[in-house]
């Protein structure tokens, strides 16, 4: 490995806790002219109160390149294994916490 390669080389490391990860199936995304901010939040049928698990916040750039990260992953996986179905959900009405301003 060159002198090169060795310095553009990212550690990146992860806590047993990080690892385990937070499951979430419903993502709420809000915007400002400097920042995306996108909450996840895992919502139990027939509950009527859930709370937000993790809040990710993103400048534009990064936001975008998430997007398309995500669009790559799912047309390979897609491609590996079928279309993902997008079974259609009534709206869940959003009534949490003040909307933020920048």
């Amino acid at each position: 490995m060159s002198e090169e390669t060795k310095q553009n080389q990212l550690n990146i490391e992860i806590d047993e806790k990080t690892a385990d990860g937070t499951y979430a199936n419903l993502a709420i995304i809000n915007h400002s002219i400097s920042e995306f901010v996108v909450d996840f939040i895992n919502v139990m049928p027939g509950s009527p109160k859930s709370k937000v698990k993790s809040r990710i916040i993103l400048t534009p750039q990064h936001a975008k390149r998430l997007s398309k990260a995500l669009a790559e992953n799912i047309n390979r996986f897609e491609a590996k294994n079928g279309e993902i179905k997008d079974y259609e959900q009534p709206p869940i009405p959003m009534n949490f916490g003040p909307t933020g301003q920048a």
